[in-house]
Protein backbone atom coordinates (compact mmCIF):
# COMPACT_ATOMS: atom_id res chain seq x y z
CA UNK A 1 0.00 0.00 0.00
CA UNK A 2 1.56 3.04 -1.08
CA UNK A 3 0.22 6.75 0.28
CA UNK A 4 2.06 10.12 -1.24
CA UNK A 5 -0.41 12.66 -1.17
CA UNK A 6 1.62 15.56 0.00
CA UNK A 7 0.72 18.84 1.97
CA UNK A 8 2.40 21.22 4.44
CA UNK A 9 1.25 21.07 8.01
CA UNK A 10 -0.70 23.00 10.06
CA UNK A 11 2.05 23.80 12.48
CA UNK A 12 5.45 23.25 12.95
CA UNK A 13 6.98 20.82 15.75
CA UNK A 14 9.42 22.30 18.21
CA UNK A 15 12.31 21.20 16.30
CA UNK A 16 11.62 23.10 13.26
CA UNK A 17 13.94 23.31 10.60
CA UNK A 18 14.62 26.92 10.45
CA UNK A 19 14.42 27.99 6.26
CA UNK A 20 14.81 31.61 5.19
CA UNK A 21 12.29 32.02 2.80
CA UNK A 22 14.11 34.97 0.93
CA UNK A 23 16.90 32.66 0.09
CA UNK A 24 14.50 29.38 -1.13
CA UNK A 25 14.80 26.02 0.42
CA UNK A 26 17.77 23.92 -0.49
CA UNK A 27 16.38 20.95 -2.27
CA UNK A 28 18.70 17.45 -1.36
CA UNK A 29 18.64 15.74 -4.91
CA UNK A 30 21.15 13.62 -4.82
CA UNK A 31 19.23 12.34 -1.47
CA UNK A 32 16.82 8.85 -1.60
CA UNK A 33 15.26 9.09 1.85
CA UNK A 34 13.68 5.77 3.35
CA UNK A 35 12.53 6.64 6.96
CA UNK A 36 10.43 4.39 9.50
CA UNK A 37 10.84 2.94 12.43
CA UNK A 38 13.48 0.28 14.10
CA UNK A 39 13.34 -3.08 12.47
CA UNK A 40 12.07 -2.47 9.52
CA UNK A 41 14.50 -4.30 6.96
CA UNK A 42 15.30 -0.54 6.14
CA UNK A 43 19.63 -0.72 6.36
CA UNK A 44 18.70 -4.18 4.17
CA UNK A 45 16.93 -2.76 1.91
CA UNK A 46 19.28 0.52 1.57
CA UNK A 47 22.79 -0.92 1.30
CA UNK A 48 21.21 -3.38 -1.64
CA UNK A 49 19.78 -0.54 -3.57
CA UNK A 50 22.83 1.22 -3.08
CA UNK A 51 25.36 -1.96 -4.09
CA UNK A 52 23.13 -2.84 -7.32
CA UNK A 53 23.32 0.73 -8.46
CA UNK A 54 26.93 2.04 -7.66
CA UNK A 55 25.34 4.94 -4.45
CA UNK A 56 26.91 5.81 -1.51
CA UNK A 57 25.03 4.47 1.44
CA UNK A 58 24.76 6.62 4.87
CA UNK A 59 22.89 4.84 7.73
CA UNK A 60 21.70 6.94 10.74
CA UNK A 61 22.58 4.69 13.32
CA UNK A 62 25.96 4.76 12.41
CA UNK A 63 26.00 8.45 13.36
CA UNK A 64 24.40 7.50 17.05
CA UNK A 65 27.44 8.13 19.10
CA UNK A 66 28.28 11.33 16.90
CA UNK A 67 24.85 12.88 17.36
CA UNK A 68 24.84 12.09 21.43
CA UNK A 69 28.15 13.59 21.96
CA UNK A 70 26.38 16.77 19.96
CA UNK A 71 23.88 16.84 22.73
CA UNK A 72 26.01 16.62 25.42
CA UNK A 73 28.10 19.36 24.16
CA UNK A 74 24.55 21.25 23.92
CA UNK A 75 23.74 20.59 27.24
CA UNK A 76 20.69 18.45 26.28
CA UNK A 77 19.34 17.07 29.72
CA UNK A 78 17.66 13.85 28.13
CA UNK A 79 21.19 12.80 26.44
CA UNK A 80 22.99 13.39 30.04
CA UNK A 81 20.44 11.14 31.88
CA UNK A 82 20.61 8.53 29.46
CA UNK A 83 24.85 8.54 29.79
CA UNK A 84 24.07 8.50 33.87
CA UNK A 85 22.11 5.57 33.86
CA UNK A 86 22.94 1.43 34.03
CA UNK A 87 21.09 -0.51 31.15
CA UNK A 88 18.74 -2.01 33.65
CA UNK A 89 17.83 1.75 34.24
CA UNK A 90 17.37 2.38 30.55
CA UNK A 91 15.56 -0.62 29.51
CA UNK A 92 13.83 -2.12 32.78
CA UNK A 93 13.00 1.25 35.21
CA UNK A 94 12.25 3.21 32.44
CA UNK A 95 8.86 3.96 31.10
CA UNK A 96 8.59 4.08 27.16
CA UNK A 97 7.69 7.52 26.73
CA UNK A 98 11.09 8.19 29.09
CA UNK A 99 12.93 5.73 26.89
CA UNK A 100 11.61 7.91 23.72
CA UNK A 101 12.97 11.21 25.51
CA UNK A 102 16.04 9.69 25.75
CA UNK A 103 16.29 8.05 22.36
CA UNK A 104 16.66 11.98 21.16
CA UNK A 105 14.28 11.40 18.38
CA UNK A 106 13.68 14.72 17.48
CA UNK A 107 17.02 16.12 18.52
CA UNK A 108 18.93 14.19 15.84
CA UNK A 109 16.48 15.38 13.35
CA UNK A 110 18.22 18.14 12.04
CA UNK A 111 21.54 16.74 12.99
CA UNK A 112 20.93 14.05 10.09
CA UNK A 113 20.08 16.93 7.59
CA UNK A 114 23.36 18.35 8.72
CA UNK A 115 25.79 14.88 7.94
CA UNK A 116 23.55 14.76 4.52
CA UNK A 117 24.22 18.49 3.59
CA UNK A 118 28.42 17.65 4.34
CA UNK A 119 27.92 14.44 2.23
CA UNK A 120 29.06 14.85 -1.60
CA UNK A 121 26.82 14.93 -4.34
CA UNK A 122 27.71 12.33 -6.76
CA UNK A 123 27.28 9.63 -6.45
CA UNK A 124 23.29 9.38 -5.18
CA UNK A 125 23.11 8.57 -1.10
CA UNK A 126 21.03 6.07 -0.07
CA UNK A 127 19.78 7.47 3.12
CA UNK A 128 18.07 5.61 6.21
CA UNK A 129 17.55 5.59 9.29
CA UNK A 130 13.99 6.10 12.20
CA UNK A 131 15.88 9.68 13.04
CA UNK A 132 15.37 10.97 9.85
CA UNK A 133 12.95 13.58 9.82
CA UNK A 134 9.89 13.90 7.72
CA UNK A 135 9.83 17.39 8.13
CA UNK A 136 12.35 17.62 5.19
CA UNK A 137 9.46 16.65 2.96
CA UNK A 138 7.07 19.32 4.01
CA UNK A 139 10.12 22.14 4.09
CA UNK A 140 11.18 20.57 0.30
CA UNK A 141 14.60 19.61 1.05
CA UNK A 142 13.92 16.51 0.63
CA UNK A 143 12.26 16.00 -2.85
CA UNK A 144 8.65 14.13 -2.59
CA UNK A 145 9.48 11.41 -5.39
CA UNK A 146 12.83 10.42 -3.94
CA UNK A 147 11.64 9.79 -0.41
CA UNK A 148 9.72 6.67 1.05
CA UNK A 149 8.84 5.64 4.84
CA UNK A 150 8.56 2.47 5.73
CA UNK A 151 5.64 2.18 8.25
CA UNK A 152 4.92 -1.13 9.68
CA UNK A 153 1.52 -2.76 10.65
CA UNK A 154 1.88 -3.19 14.44
CA UNK A 155 1.24 -6.97 13.81
CA UNK A 156 4.04 -7.14 11.43
CA UNK A 157 6.52 -5.39 13.52
CA UNK A 158 5.74 -7.10 16.68
CA UNK A 159 6.50 -10.01 14.81
CA UNK A 160 9.81 -8.53 13.33
CA UNK A 161 10.95 -7.93 16.17
CA UNK A 162 10.11 -11.26 18.29
CA UNK A 163 12.17 -12.95 15.36
CA UNK A 164 15.18 -10.94 16.01
CA UNK A 165 14.80 -11.77 19.72
CA UNK A 166 14.37 -7.67 20.95
CA UNK A 167 14.12 -7.49 24.47
CA UNK A 168 10.98 -5.77 26.35
CA UNK A 169 12.40 -2.55 26.73
CA UNK A 170 13.49 -1.76 23.18
CA UNK A 171 10.76 -3.69 21.96
CA UNK A 172 8.39 -0.88 24.08
CA UNK A 173 10.53 1.81 22.38
CA UNK A 174 10.46 0.78 18.92
CA UNK A 175 6.72 0.15 19.10
CA UNK A 176 6.45 3.93 20.04
CA UNK A 177 8.26 5.24 17.75
CA UNK A 178 6.33 3.39 14.89
CA UNK A 179 3.48 5.41 16.08
CA UNK A 180 5.35 8.35 16.49
CA UNK A 181 7.05 8.68 13.48
CA UNK A 182 4.12 6.91 10.91
CA UNK A 183 2.19 10.35 12.44
CA UNK A 184 5.34 12.47 11.31
CA UNK A 185 5.13 10.62 7.71
CA UNK A 186 0.99 12.00 7.99
CA UNK A 187 1.72 15.31 9.22
CA UNK A 188 4.47 16.31 6.54
CA UNK A 189 3.27 14.38 3.51
CA UNK A 190 5.91 12.27 3.59
CA UNK A 191 5.64 9.10 0.66
CA UNK A 192 4.83 5.58 2.85
CA UNK A 193 4.60 2.23 2.00
CA UNK A 194 2.79 -0.31 4.29
CA UNK A 195 4.66 -2.93 5.53
CA UNK A 196 2.24 -5.98 6.47
CA UNK A 197 4.34 -8.88 5.72
CA UNK A 198 2.69 -9.20 2.35
CA UNK A 199 6.17 -8.75 0.04
CA UNK A 200 9.18 -10.68 0.94
CA UNK A 201 12.76 -8.87 1.38
CA UNK A 202 13.68 -8.66 -2.91
CA UNK A 203 9.59 -7.39 -3.55
CA UNK A 204 10.04 -4.65 -1.12
CA UNK A 205 13.13 -3.90 -2.35
CA UNK A 206 11.36 -3.48 -5.74
CA UNK A 207 8.65 -1.44 -4.51
CA UNK A 208 11.32 0.84 -3.26
CA UNK A 209 12.74 1.04 -6.30
CA UNK A 210 9.59 1.42 -8.42
CA UNK A 211 9.35 4.26 -6.14
CA UNK A 212 12.84 6.25 -7.18
CA UNK A 213 12.90 4.79 -10.08
CA UNK A 214 13.89 8.01 -12.27
CA UNK A 215 16.09 9.09 -9.52
CA UNK A 216 17.71 5.83 -10.37
CA UNK A 217 17.75 6.14 -13.43
CA UNK A 218 19.37 10.06 -13.28
CA UNK A 219 21.97 9.04 -11.49
CA UNK A 220 24.95 9.94 -11.10
CA UNK A 221 26.49 6.69 -10.31
CA UNK A 222 29.51 5.01 -9.53
CA UNK A 223 30.60 3.74 -12.99
CA UNK A 224 33.98 1.27 -12.39
CA UNK A 225 34.15 -1.55 -9.81
CA UNK A 226 36.92 0.67 -7.83
CA UNK A 227 34.78 3.65 -7.51
CA UNK A 228 32.08 0.75 -6.28
CA UNK A 229 34.62 -0.60 -3.95
CA UNK A 230 35.68 2.94 -2.39
CA UNK A 231 32.08 3.43 -1.21
CA UNK A 232 32.11 -0.15 -0.25
CA UNK A 233 34.89 0.60 2.14
CA UNK A 234 33.28 4.01 3.50
CA UNK A 235 30.26 1.96 4.30
CA UNK A 236 32.08 -0.62 6.32
CA UNK A 237 34.21 2.06 8.18
CA UNK A 238 31.40 4.05 9.24
CA UNK A 239 30.06 0.54 11.08
CA UNK A 240 33.43 0.50 12.33
CA UNK A 241 32.81 4.00 13.37
CA UNK A 242 29.59 2.90 15.39
CA UNK A 243 31.12 -0.02 17.23
CA UNK A 244 34.10 1.92 18.10
CA UNK A 245 31.57 5.11 19.72
CA UNK A 246 30.09 3.16 21.73
CA UNK A 247 32.88 0.75 23.07
CA UNK A 248 34.51 4.32 23.88
CA UNK A 249 31.25 5.65 26.36
CA UNK A 250 32.50 5.83 30.10
CA UNK A 251 30.14 2.71 30.72
CA UNK A 252 30.81 0.38 27.84
CA UNK A 253 32.94 -3.34 28.55
CA UNK A 254 34.82 -4.54 26.11
CA UNK A 255 37.52 -3.98 23.17
CA UNK A 256 35.75 -2.41 19.84
CA UNK A 257 38.17 -4.53 17.59
CA UNK A 258 37.13 -7.71 19.06
CA UNK A 259 33.54 -7.44 17.99
CA UNK A 260 31.87 -8.99 15.37
CA UNK A 261 29.37 -7.32 13.31
CA UNK A 262 27.97 -7.60 10.06
CA UNK A 263 30.10 -6.31 7.05
CA UNK A 264 29.26 -6.08 3.52
CA UNK A 265 31.45 -7.78 0.78
CA UNK A 266 33.85 -5.11 -0.61
CA UNK A 267 34.39 -6.75 -4.16
CA UNK A 268 32.69 -4.02 -5.65
CA UNK A 269 30.64 -6.36 -8.28
CA UNK A 270 26.88 -5.17 -9.08
CA UNK A 271 25.29 -8.47 -8.58
CA UNK A 272 27.52 -9.10 -5.03
CA UNK A 273 24.84 -9.02 -2.37
CA UNK A 274 27.18 -10.79 -0.11
CA UNK A 275 28.10 -9.88 3.52
CA UNK A 276 30.57 -11.19 5.95
CA UNK A 277 30.54 -11.54 9.91
CA UNK A 278 33.69 -10.70 11.08
CA UNK A 279 35.52 -8.97 13.87
CA UNK A 280 36.32 -5.36 14.00
CA UNK A 281 39.84 -5.77 13.82
CA UNK A 282 39.47 -8.09 10.46
CA UNK A 283 37.98 -5.05 8.62
CA UNK A 284 40.76 -2.59 10.10
CA UNK A 285 43.39 -5.12 8.48
CA UNK A 286 42.37 -5.05 4.58
CA UNK A 287 38.90 -5.33 2.67
CA UNK A 288 36.72 -6.98 3.60
CA UNK A 289 35.61 -10.13 0.78
CA UNK A 290 32.97 -12.77 0.71
CA UNK A 291 34.49 -16.60 0.17
CA UNK A 292 35.51 -16.61 -3.15
CA UNK A 293 35.39 -13.35 -4.06
CA UNK A 294 39.05 -12.36 -3.86
CA UNK A 295 39.70 -13.38 -7.77
CA UNK A 296 36.70 -11.04 -8.44
CA UNK A 297 39.36 -8.01 -7.29
CA UNK A 298 42.49 -9.78 -8.81
CA UNK A 299 40.56 -9.85 -12.20
CA UNK A 300 40.00 -6.39 -12.18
Amino acid sequence: MIGNEARLPSSAPAYTIVVVEELGVQALRHILWIGGPPGTGKTTIATRIARRHGLRWYGADTRTWEHRDRALRAGNQAARRWEAMTPQQRWEQSTPAEMLDMSLHTERGPMVLDDLRALPDSPLVVAEGSTLPAQAVSSGIAVCTRAVWLLPTDVFQRALLGARGTPPGPTALYLLLSKRIAGEANEHGAPTLILDGSLDLEATIAAVEELFVEALAEGPHAETRAERRVLLREANEAIVAQVRGYYARPWARGEAESVVREFLCECGSIGCSASVHVPVAAVLAGAVLAPGHRGRVASE
